[in-house]
């Protein structure tokens, strides 16, 4: 990757009703985890203190340059589950990364919707394919920042780095025990990191997100488990976040349980951002049948999509 491609300067543009036009990746999507948290820091065989290496695992990953990734996103409500799953590539030092999002196939069980290209950088989610009216050579561009959320579930996939920086927040964890993940040795931490404070600590690409998400989801608080290997690097975490979808009727809390598996560090990554004229500048609408007006990150019917239509 060149360097104007990994140093690109990222265009500061406010996305409007953002969340009604990328809620459409998550909100027919909704599966779930339970959100009990644990906790009760103790020593982990030879991990050293929980906390304390659950705070390094982002830098960890920092220090391992790039990582290949698969992501799944499972969703509960009003008794409907569905998961969303991703693969792609990430570049831990340059914060940058494209993932294939395959949205679930629809009540009739067929599939509708093309993959969804998101392309991961500090601040921005770009995607293709979103459909809803939007050509398909151009992009769509939204701050993660404006999202109530911060992207943590809206795009149907958490940031690899992200996710990482979750568990700055780590407040109480203990470690479970040893075993193998796809032929790795790692160890099992179980815990509950705090969003406002993972903000706190995270870096400058994440900090506003994780903000963003500490306000807007029911609870700041994410259990999670975190699977670390004798490096210190990420190789499994899964984060449970819960997020009020503004009913009344008693199902109003969507819980939401986010897997992002890490493998082949060091594998080349190239992502090359869009050009402005590439990028459309209009309003999405959700269409008939389209994830996205069902309540939660992403209400609403249409969207500005980059505050200048």
């Amino acid at each position: 990757m060149d360097g104007r491609e990994r140093k690109r300067e990222l265009r500061s543009w406010r996305a409007g009703g953002a969340l009604a036009l990328v809620g459409g990746v998550v909100c027919v999507c909704l599966t779930g985890a339970g959100c009990s948290g644990q906790g009760a820091a103790v020593q982990g065989a030879d991990g050293g203190d929980p906390v304390a290496a659950l705070h390094r695992a982002a830098d960890r990953l920092v220090a391992a340059g790039s990582a290949k990734a698969r992501t799944a996103m499972q969703m509960a409500s009003g008794g409907t589950r569905v998961t969303i799953r991703g693969e792609g590539v990430y570049d831990f030092e340059e914060r940058l990364g494209q993932l294939k999002v395959r949205l679930p196939q629809d009540p009739a069980g067929t599939s509708e919707h093309r993959p969804i290209t998101e392309l991961l950088a500090p601040g921005a989610l770009f995607m293709k394919n979103r459909g809803a009216g939007v050509p398909d050579d151009k992009w769509v561009r939204v701050e993660t920042d404006s999202l109530s959320d911060g992207n943590l579930v809206t795009g149907g996939a958490t940031d690899p780095f992200a996710a990482a920086e979750v568990l700055r927040g780590t407040r109480t964890a203990k470690f479970v025990g040893r075993t193998e993940l796809a032929g790795t040795e790692v160890r099992h931490y179980r815990g509950t990191a705090d969003l406002a404070r993972a903000a706190r600590g995270a870096s400058d690409g994440n900090r506003k997100a994780l903000a963003a998400a500490a306000e807007g989801f029911a609870t700041a608080e994410v259990p999670f488990d975190a699977y670390l290997d004798d490096e210190g690097r990420i190789r499994k975490v899964r984060h449970r976040f819960s997020f009020s979808n503004g009913r009344q009727d008693g199902t109003g809390i969507v819980d939401v349980a986010s897997t992002t598996l890490l493998y082949d560090f060091g594998a080349a990554v190239r992502v090359r951002l869009p050009e402005e004229q590439d990028i459309y500048a209009g309003k999405i609408a959700a269409e008939p049948g389209e994830p996205g007006g069902t309540g939660g990150p992403g209400e609403g019917s249409g969207a500005v999509a980059d505050g200048k239509n």
